[in-house]
């Protein structure tokens, strides 16, 4: 398989495996929310990239743990369980409520026995997974496509975050709202979060944002949105979304309350990773500033290999 590093990956070209995959995405994350020991902000939830696609990393199970990991470049789900056990599911054309049905199966031949939520989350109108025939398209062009394009950010994201000093989230996934994400907080308190997402519960939400953050993430987009990056503060400060960001062709999106740049715009720059750089620290600035948090005590250059991390002088 050989890929553009920076792929091309217009929304409506596969709307409609974009929309099959995260239904699959959520199923496995409602797996390992049942049996994930809850964290701070949901952190137990997410999936992380790897060279293959994603995973959910080990989840208990008793004196077991398992792990289930979609491997986007040769078209399975694999579940690999402690004891040795392992399954494989191929990933192909077919309905959310067959995948639902051979995850279980598959589940249950290993002695993993779990019951989730059926019904989808952030997903206004889901239709519950077991009775989802409708959605059910497999391109998979489009899902290496996704899955480098998931690579690539995941390295820029991860080096972006070793210039902080604070708390920071890990880089992850979140199937919810099927984004690659990387958090940073202030260390004061916010404001009760009022906010609301289909299929999430109120306090889920005051829990994730308990706290002052500068959220930074890549998605793939919906009807009528291209991919995109995206960077918002919460709560935003004063100031936040005059200040100006970097590349010209972030913009702030008053409906969703967020600097938004094109991913085309990104891949199609001279040096892809760098444009992307400029973003994340610029509106990460734009939250820091505007917010006074504690910079000199935040803050640190971006990580080397081999030299330990110091604050910036």
């Amino acid at each position: 398989m050989s890929l553009d590093p920076w792929p091309e990956l217009p929304y409506a070209e596969w709307q409609d495996t974009c929309t099959t995959l995260h239904l699959w995405t959520q199923i496995v994350g409602k797996i390992r929310l049942a049996r994930a020991p809850w964290l701070n902000h949901g952190w137990q939830v997410t999936f992380f990239v790897t060279t293959r696609g994603l995973t959910t990393s080990p989840i208990p199970d008793g004196n077991r743990t398992f792990e289930l990991s979609f491997d986007l470049r040769e078209h399975h789900l694999d579940i690999d369980v402690s004891d040795g056990q392992t399954r494989r599911i191929a990933l192909r054309p077919m309905s959310v409520a067959d995948f639902y049905t051979a995850v279980f199966r598959e589940l249950d031949s290993v002695g993993i026995h779990i019951e989730i939520d059926d019904l989808p989350s952030e997903i206004p109108d889901g239709i519950p997974f077991s009775r989802d025939h409708t959605h059910a398209s497999y391109d998979r062009q489009y899902v290496e496509r996704f899955a480098q394009v998931l690579r690539q950010v995941d390295q820029v994201f991860k080096k972006f975050r070793t210039s902080f000093l604070g708390k920071s989230s890990p880089v992850h996934f979140f199937w919810g709202s099927f984004d690659l994400a990387v958090t940073r907080f202030s260390g004061k308190t916010a404001p009760l979060f009022t906010g609301k997402a289909p299929g999430l519960r109120q306090d889920v939400m005051q829990e994730a944002y308990s706290h002052e953050v500068s959220s930074a993430g890549f998605w793939p987009g919906s009807a009528g949105i291209d991919a995109s990056f995206y960077s918002y503060a919460y709560p935003p400060p004063p100031g936040f979304k005059d200040y100006r960001v970097q590349p010209q062709a972030a913009q702030f999106n008053e409906a969703l309350g967020e600097f938004v740049l094109p991913y085309e715009r990104v891949r199609t720059a001279k040096d892809p990773a760098a444009e992307l750089l400029s973003f994340l620290q610029s509106t990460y600035e734009a939250a820091a500033v505007c917010g006074k948090w504690d910079r000199a005590a935040l803050e640190c250059e971006i990580g080397v290999p081999g030299v330990p991390r110091g604050r910036s002088t």
